[in-house]
């Protein structure tokens, strides 16, 4: 059920404390930790606390909860001293979401092109 934690999910393993992670900002909604294969200097995730499958399905059952993580997003980027910075929001495997928790990249620390590649 959307919302509730799931026992085959990597993230809400991490929410749960189940797996290790290096976080680097908390709050009640949400968990921030750095991405374990790194695609930028800065690469990290800003995760809601519930389960939700994307983006959109966060948005729609809980936009106070999205706007959370976009609030977070920006916090982790002011604590890594970042000028400039992408945050990423992949919705389906033809985009590249290989979690199936809602969650944000925060990219930074280099030249961040468009488009990417």
């Amino acid at each position: 059920m959307a919302g509730e934690p799931q026992d085959d999910c990597l993230f809400c393993k991490i929410v749960a404390g189940q797996i290790p992670a290096t976080v680097v900002r908390e709050t009640e909604t949400t968990v921030a930790f750095r991405d374990i294969n790194p695609q930028a200097p800065t690469h990290v995730l800003v995760i809601p606390r519930v389960h939700h499958r994307d983006i959109a399905s966060l948005a729609a059952a809980e936009p106070g909860i999205a706007a959370d993580v976009l609030r977070e997003t920006g916090e982790v980027a002011a604590e890594d001293k970042l000028e400039s910075y992408r945050v990423v929001f992949n919705t389906g495997s033809g985009a590249g979401q290989t979690v199936w928790h809602a969650h944000a990249h925060v990219l930074g620390g280099r030249g961040l092109e468009w488009p990417p590649g």
